[in-house]
């Protein structure tokens, strides 16, 4: 046999070791996560400001499930708050103004592009990319992506970014479906296998 096919089924068989030894050690030291965390997580509304004083809204549901305050998300507001409390079974507590005010509407940051010197102080301050530009060039703001943490304001040093309410339209109206358990459409219906059927 040849040199290079000695070589080539060498690899192939130290390759197949390795990867049964991976495999082998990813089921065996496998981590699983706080489920209390995720579900925290889940009910934060995943703005990413960092008002409440962790750098994103995973960190925040870490430190609520070892037991930090839940009233220090100004984004969520009241009905998170409500939300968290009934979820870990403690007593809701209105929201620490330390941390902000609950807005009323929510807000979007529109850049003025006219006044934009293309500093990308904005771009660095965004927490979830939703400023779009390069250096020395305008930039703007991706609408859809925005959560209106307001993070991007205070770096900008020409201050022509502003944040505005979001106009409710076709786009980004929502209907809030009823809770109540009626069933208005069979569509409405959980998937439940009926009683001998599988």
């Amino acid at each position: 046999m040849s040199t290079i096919l000695i070589a080539i089924i060498v690899l192939a068989v130290l390759a197949a070791v390795f990867g049964a030894l991976l495999g082998f050690a990813s089921v065996k030291f496998h981590v699983e996560g706080n489920p209390i965390v995720d579900q925290v997580n889940d009910l934060l509304p995943q703005t990413q400001c960092g008002q409440c004083g962790y750098p994103g809204c995973k960190p925040y549901a870490e430190a609520i499930a070892d037991g930090d305050k839940i009233n220090k998300c100004p984004p969520g507001g009241e009905s998170t708050i409500q939300a968290l409390a009934d979820l870990l079974g403690v007593e809701p507590e209105p929201l620490d103004a330390e941390h902000g005010a609950e807005k009323d509407v929510p807000l979007v940051a529109v850049i003025r592009e006219d006044e934009c010197i293309g500093c990308t102080k904005c771009i660095q301050a965004c927490p979830v990319d939703a400023i779009l530009g390069s250096a020395k060039q305008m930039h703007t703001v991706i609408a859809d992506e925005c959560t209106g943490c307001d993070l991007c304001v205070e770096p900008c040093p020409v201050d022509c970014i502003d944040m505005v309410p979001v106009t409710t339209d076709k786009s980004n109206w929502y209907w809030q479906a009823p809770t109540s358990g009626v069933e208005l459409i069979a569509t409405d219906r959980r998937s439940v296998p009926a009683e001998g059927h599988a």
